[in-house]
């Protein structure tokens, strides 16, 4: 299986939300890693066939994808960043609603929404109407609700916001196990749930592809790039105004910097090894700062 986005462009009058847009994706979890507003949700809808592109083309298997229609919608599942629920809706009643809109059958209904519930850990929860749950387990049935017409194409937007780190690490864990014979592309601001899983990172910014890249090759390209150093607040303010900083951790005796450079930042700072926390500091510039 092969997904085709193809120079695709969306512009909302005096701006371009996704600017000439190419790759290709083909079984496995892909990460679309980008800080606010680098278009990233808008990317999500045009493969979701909720938003059409202003010009390019996506293709699946060669073929476009409004022109597939409801073909395409079949093998799609679809959670966005702002899933909403209906309030009077069980959490199974609301499944069983959603099968039949994709069209499976009563009894094939019954036995994905009873396996989904139990996969997502709501199954305790299925009486309980869903506008008591909590913004993590609304998660939970968007993430179910994708899943109903087993989809070749999965496309989930901001999936684990919410959830508690266990349910974090379920959900990283069905992603994984799913990704065999489909195209997964999810998008995240906690970037250690894709480090482990994903195949590739797509990272995005101004709505272009910067770089896209397995998680092993972006972290090989920081080898020796991050430093670990221990100084005095006053040293510490001067660093982060030099250098990009991925993370500050204050004691009572001074502060250790986790600083991006080529160079050694400072006499005592040592080399460690990159995460992908520091990937996304140097792409996007998104270090933070000490407070001294």
């Amino acid at each position: 299986m092969n997904l085709t986005v193809d120079q695709v462009s969306k512009t909302y009058r005096d701006k371009t939300a996704v600017d000439r847009f190419s790759v290709e994706l083909n079984e496995g979890v892909y990460a679309l890693l980008g800080p606010n507003g680098s278009g990233k949700s808008t990317l999500m809808r045009m493969l979701a066939s909720v938003l059409k592109p202003s010009s390019g083309r996506i293709l699946l298997n060669n073929r476009d994808i409004d022109t597939l229609g409801e073909e395409y919608r079949d093998v799609l599942g679809y959670m966005p960043q702002e899933f909403g629920v209906y309030n009077s809706f069980t959490a199974e009643r609301f499944l069983r609603y959603f099968a039949s809109l994709k069209g499976l059958g009563k009894k094939e209904a019954e036995e994905k929404v009873d396996k989904l519930l139990t996969l997502v850990n709501l199954q305790e929860d299925r009486k309980r109407k869903a506008g008591k749950f909590s913004g993590g387990m609304k998660r939970r049935l968007g993430i179910a609700q994708a899943l109903l017409n087993d989809p070749k194409i999965l496309i989930v937007d901001e999936p684990t916001a919410g959830l508690d780190p266990k349910e974090r690490i379920r959900f990283r864990n069905l992603l994984s196990d799913i990704s065999k014979d489909r195209i997964v592309l999810l998008s995240t601001h906690i970037v250690s749930d894709i480090e482990l899983v994903a195949k590739e990172v797509l990272l995005m910014k101004d709505g272009f592809l910067v770089k896209k890249s397995s998680v092993d090759e972006l972290l090989n390209e920081m080898k020796g790039m991050v430093w670990r150093v221990f100084v005095d607040d006053g040293e510490a303010k001067s660093l982060t105004g030099r250098h990009q900083v991925s993370n500050v951790q204050r004691t009572g005796a001074g502060t250790t910097l986790r600083v991006i450079s080529e160079e050694k930042p400072h006499t005592h700072a040592e080399n460690v090894d990159p995460i992908l926390e520091d990937v996304y500091v140097h792409f996007f510039d998104e270090g933070v700062e000490a407070d001294v």
